[in-house]
């Protein structure tokens, strides 16, 4: 009876293990199937740039454009969000976060229209804060592509996201002093999504302060949300620096925040993400879907 039990116990044990192994090969099999095909989407410049108008609420006028790069869906990447989580697991983040960053100024320049060529637009470029503290990042690199291209380190906008947590502010801080001194500018974007937003805004002084799509959606009807917003505007009008209100889809929102003052706007409201350039557009009190504009 005891051995049977044993065996019985044995069995499962070592059905248990070869379960395990399974699952961990086909994990493998899955991350070196990715990888590979991470490796070819930079070998073969296989992302799509799209561009997002920022537009300054006062004036109406567009300043500029934030940059975003997106993988054709597959079966090894179904979303967006999926492919850049992979990214952040492997050791290519510092190769792709340039390529991306090359990719977006080189497709800024040849997309702007002809017409637009005299006028400065900003450009927003995502980037993960440690590729600028990365001693393989010599900023030198992109002053020669920008050169090249016709493009003012004044227009390029580090845009650095909140979710990715700066560590050591000290540090980071005097690495921005540098590029600053080239003439990049800064923004943080997310801020409000997080516990670290306030921390990150009094060390790095950025010179744009995005805020979260959670503080802006229906700002309108929240009054808390209006709160802190207020909050934000004053601490910007204090430390110097504008604020971008970030995923407006309503125009009740985009009606509100010109209201109380907020500097510039970006969302489906003014102008979706695509491939063509194109100006931000606001009709206020306009009731159509502005954002097929």
């Amino acid at each position: 009876m005891e051995s049977a039990v044993g065996y019985r116990l044995k069995t499962s044990t070592i059905v248990s293990l070869l379960k395990y192994l399974y699952g961990k090969y086909r994990h493998n099999a899955l991350y070196i199937k990715r990888l590979k095909a991470l490796k070819q989407i930079i070998q073969r410049h296989d992302l799509q740039t799209y561009f997002q108008p920022i537009v300054d609420l006062q004036s109406q006028q567009t300043i500029g454009f934030e940059a975003l790069n997106r993988p054709v869906s597959s079966k090894l990447f179904t979303s967006v969000d999926q492919f850049y989580e992979f990214v952040g697991q492997t050791d290519c983040v510092f190769l792709f976060e340039c390529f991306c960053r090359n990719l977006s100024l080189q497709r800024f320049k040849e997309r702007l229209s002809e017409k637009w060529k005299d006028r400065s637009f900003l450009v927003f470029l995502n980037i993960h804060p440690n590729v600028l503290i990365d001693k393989k990042y010599h900023s030198g690199e992109t002053l020669q592509l920008l050169k090249e291209l016709g493009i003012k380190p004044q227009q390029v906008v580090f845009e650095l996201t909140e979710r990715s947590a700066v560590v050591d502010f000290v540090e980071f801080e005097r690495v921005l002093s540098h590029y600053r001194s080239q003439g990049y500018r800064i923004a943080v974007d997310d801020v409000g999504s997080g516990y670290n937003s306030l921390k990150t805004l009094i060390y790095l002084k950025p010179e744009f302060i995005k805020l979260d799509r959670s503080l802006i959606q229906f700002i309108d009807k929240n009054r808390e949300q209006q709160q802190l917003v207020s909050l934000l505007m004053e601490y910007a009008e204090q430390a110097n620096t504008k604020i971008i209100a970030e995923g407006i889809e309503r125009h009740e929102e985009l009606e509100y925040l010109s209201r109380i003052g907020i500097h510039y706007a970006q969302g489906y409201a003014i102008g979706k993400p695509a491939e063509e350039i194109r100006l931000g557009r606001i009709r206020m009190g306009d009731y159509e879907d502005r954002g097929s504009h």
